[in-house]
Parts: structure tokens; sequence; C-alpha cells
């Protein structure tokens, strides 16, 4: 398995997002609920129309886990949520395959449609995860609360989340790009 990670420039997420929005109101849904939720991929592409329709936070049990969580609905998010679900019925998945009657898509179409994106705009490596990662890189970046963050993953060590979003090797990058013999 290859090693995704998170994307760091601000520039690039918005980018992508305008891109996304232009050609597919699913897609973008799904790549923002991504950076702004944490959530895997996994209970993303299991979520209904129910689960986010008037809500404030969005509760589930994680599949990876079993966990019961619950995740804050931001108001950048519940704003995309909004126009997305207007004419949905509240026992549609969000993102409806074109292939059955109401069924998700799936974990390889969601990889396939972010791979496509990320080659569109440079980016090697990306994957399903990249979104997690992206939201919680820039959580800290925001924040500087390592703790915090390591509790939204639910890692049980801090070295754990700093090298899951990519600290750890920002770090040595920035000291070995500085190095000088003179």
């Amino acid at each position: 398995m290859n090693t995704v990670e998170p994307i760091r420039d601000i520039n690039t997420i918005n980018d992508i997002m305008d891109y996304l929005k232009s050609v597919s109101d699913r897609d973008y849904v799904l790549f923002s609920i991504g950076i702004y939720s944490g959530l895997r991929i996994s209970d993303i592409l299991t979520l209904r129309v129910r689960d986010i329709r008037d809500k404030q936070y969005i509760y589930m049990r994680e599949k990876k886990t079993g966990k019961e969580r619950r995740f804050i609905i931001c108001k950048e998010l519940k704003n995309i949520f909004n126009g997305y679900i207007k004419n949905k019925k509240d026992y549609e998945y969000l993102f409806i395959s074109r292939k059955g009657l109401n069924k998700h898509i799936t974990r390889q179409r969601a990889y396939m449609i972010l791979r496509d994106v990320g080659k569109k705009f440079g980016l090697e490596s990306i994957g399903t995860h990249t979104l997690r990662k992206t939201f919680c890189y820039f959580l800290y970046k925001q924040t500087k609360d390592i703790l915090v963050v390591k509790e939204v993953l639910g890692h049980s060590d801090v070295s754990i989340t700093r090298r899951y979003i990519g600290l750890t090797q920002d770090d040595k990058d920035k000291l070995m790009r500085n190095l000088s013999y003179k």
C-alpha cells in the first residue's frame, strides 16, 4: 500500500474545490466532507441525507474502531450540504452511485475520483485517506494543539499523530533544507 500525504497548500485545496464544484456536485461534497470532518472514507460513503439534514453534528459508530463518535458540522460544511440535499429524500445516500437503486459509491470509486483530481493538480501521493490527513494537518496548523488532533483521530500517542499528518517529515525536511557546511 502506498503512503498518502495531506494536501498542504490551501490554494491547491481551493482550486480542487472550485474544479470539483464545476464538474460534479457529488464529488465536490465528498471532497468537502472529507477535509471538513476528518471522517474515514468508509464512514463518509455510508452517510444518508437524514444523517445531516437539520443537524449540528454527525453521530455514528465508526466502522474501523466500532466506537461511537460525534463530529460537528461546521458552518462552511453546513452551507455546502444545504444546497446539495435540498431536493433529496431522507433515505437517500449522500453519494449515490449510478449503478443500482440508492446504492452509494464504492471506496474504489472514491479513490478513482481523488486519484484523477490529484493527477489534474499535480499531486502524487493522494488517496482516500488524503482527505482525513488534510483535515488533521490544517486543524493542527490552525490550533497548534497536537493533543486535540490526537483525540480527534483516536490515536494512542502524539508521536503517531505527528507522523500521521506529516509533521515529522515536514520537520526533517525543514532542518535538512537549511543544512550547510559554510
